[in-house]
């Protein structure tokens, strides 16, 4: 059998009906989003079932309703495959290192429902309070990325940085507006392929996110956290995260550092990975992964035919 890793995406994966069909097919998967209802104190399952889009893609919602699907999948993959053997290891994109953790076994849902809505209100406020925004660069790598980002600080006397390497030759940056459009015209000029704003009104994964970090870490601090059954690679340092402090400095540290995505899926493919899966909603983590590492199988399980597709698999 394949050795396999799971992966859990991060905000911008969210979609009206994410986890509908999961909720009617499988009881499990029911029984988690109606336990997010229940913590959270609101609907946050018929948000993720039927929208409105603009609400549900609001950081404070997305970021619970990306836990509670990926949970969900979790959930079904229990009822409809008893008996998998547990994954080898497990990532998460941003705000999916919590549910990875999760996964784990080092936090709680009910936790980590609590915290990725803490999270996605201070990233709200801190963006309020340090306006800034995002912008994807294709076509340029990660060093000539950096680059351009000095340069574009040093003239502003600003903030922007690289937020996420997403696979090569596709980035994003984040920093204050000025920052960034400077650093977005440096990028052309480099020969970028493509530099397109993407429509966040915060600068995540910057300094700009610090007085956010600093309340997180508050929150964190008093979350119960055990020890991971299994590695969970962290975004801050594309490492395993073995102890109870290393993930609580992942947590904290990930607002303001970039997400190495891709050194974090070769980390993968080194230590021997034959298959990813991405448990939750949509397929970019796997979309990513063939352009990081091609020779890893990749399956996308967000509904029950992604659970028919892993069951198929899964006998290999």
């Amino acid at each position: 059998m394949a050795l396999s890793a799971y992966l859990f995406p991060g905000q911008g994966s969210q979609a009206v009906g994410m986890a509908r069909a999961l909720a009617e097919r499988y009881p499990s998967a029911a029984a988690a989003m109606a336990e997010a209802d229940d913590v959270l104190g609101f609907g946050l399952s018929t948000l993720c079932f039927e929208g409105p889009e603009e609400t549900l893609t609001d950081t404070i919602n997305a970021q619970p309703a990306l836990l509670a699907a990926s949970v969900a999948v979790l959930r079904a993959l229990d009822e409809a495959l008893p008996g998998q053997p547990a994954p080898a290891a497990v990532a998460g994109h941003s705000m999916g290192e919590y549910s990875a953790l999760v996964a784990a076994g080092s936090l709680g849902y009910p936790d980590a429902l609590h915290l990725v809505r803490q999270r996605g209100h201070l990233m709200k406020e801190a963006g309020q309070r340090s306006p800034g925004g995002m912008a994807a660069i294709l076509g340029l790598d990660v060093a000539e990325v950096v680059v351009v980002c000095a340069q574009a600080a040093s003239l502003s006397g600003g903030v922007v940085q690289m937020a996420n390497d997403n696979c090569p030759g596709q980035t994003v940056i984040s920093g204050d507006n000025r920052s960034l459009e400077l650093a977005m015209d440096l990028a052309h000029q480099a020969g970028a392929k493509k530099v397109v704003r993407l429509a966040v009104s915060i600068a995540a994964h910057s300094p700009l996110m610090a007085s956010a970090a600093d309340a997180l870490r508050q929150a964190i601090e008093k979350t119960p956290i055990q020890p991971p059954l299994m590695p969970v690679i962290g975004n801050v340092h594309a490492q395993p995260l073995l102890t109870v402090d290393a993930i609580r400095a992942d947590l904290t540290s990930q607002l303001t550092a970039p997400v190495r995505w891709t050194e974090s899926m070769r980390y993968l493919a080194g230590q021997g990975i034959e298959r990813v899966v991405e448990i939750g909603s949509g397929d970019v983590l796997t979309n990513l992964m063939k352009r990081i590492e091609r020779s890893v199988d990749r399956l996308a399980v967000g509904d029950p035919d992604g659970i028919e597709r892993w069951r198929a698999r899964s006998q290999d």
